[in-house]
C-alpha cells in the first residue's frame, strides 16, 4: 500500500509519537525515514494492506498515522512496527522509543528531561504555563 500525505488522513487516524532524544543530522534523518517508508510500504495487518502516513517534525519527532476505516493496526502489526524502531535505535545510535521524558521548548531549543525533573522545573518556575510541551502519548 502506498504511503498518502500525512494530512489526507482522517482527524480518527490512529497516532504513534516518537521523540528522538535529540535532533537528528540531516543524514541520520534520511537514513531513519527511508527505512520507516520501506517499513511503512508493506505495512499489514493479518494479511490487509494498513493506509499509512509520516510525517518528521522539529528534526526530532516521527509521527506514524494509520487509517482504521479500512483495516486496523493488530497487536502483532504494532508490534512489527516497534521492533523495526527498535532496530534503527541501535543502529543509529538514538533513543525513539521510550515515552518517559518531557518535551518542551526552553531558550528556541527544544529540551528532554524526565518528568521528576520537570516538576522540578516547574515548581521552580523555570517553566510556566506558558511553555510548551509537547505532548507524544496523543493516539489520535
Amino acid at each position: 500500500m502506498p504511503i498518502v500525505a500525512f494530512d489526507a488522513l482522517p482527524p480518527e487516524a490512529r497516532l504513534w509519537i516518537f521523540a528522538a532524544e535529540r535532533p537528528l543530522e540531516p543524514r541520520e534523518r534520511d537514513r531513519l525515514l527511508a527505512a520507516v517508508d520501506e517499513f511503512l510500504e508493506s505495512w499489514s495487518a493479518h494479511g490487509y494492506p494498513l493506509t499509512v502516513a509520516r510525517d518528521w517534525r522539529y528534526d526530532q519527532f516521527l509521527l506514524i498515522g494509520v487509517d482504521e476505516t479500512a483495516a486496523g493496526a493488530s497487536g502483532c502489526s504494532i508490534d512489527a512496527m516497534v521492533h523495526r524502531l527498535q532496530s534503527l535505535e541501535h543502529s543509529l545510535g538514538v533513543q525513539l522509543l521510550d515515552h518517559g521524558p518531557v518535551l518542551f521548548r526552553q531558550n528556541g531549543r527544544i529540551a528532554r528531561v524526565p518528568r521528576p525533573e520537570f516538576a522540578s522545573l516547574a515548581r521552580s518556575g523555570a517553566v510556566t504555563g506558558d511553555t510548551i510541551v509537547f505532548d507524544n502519548t496523543l493516539t489520535r
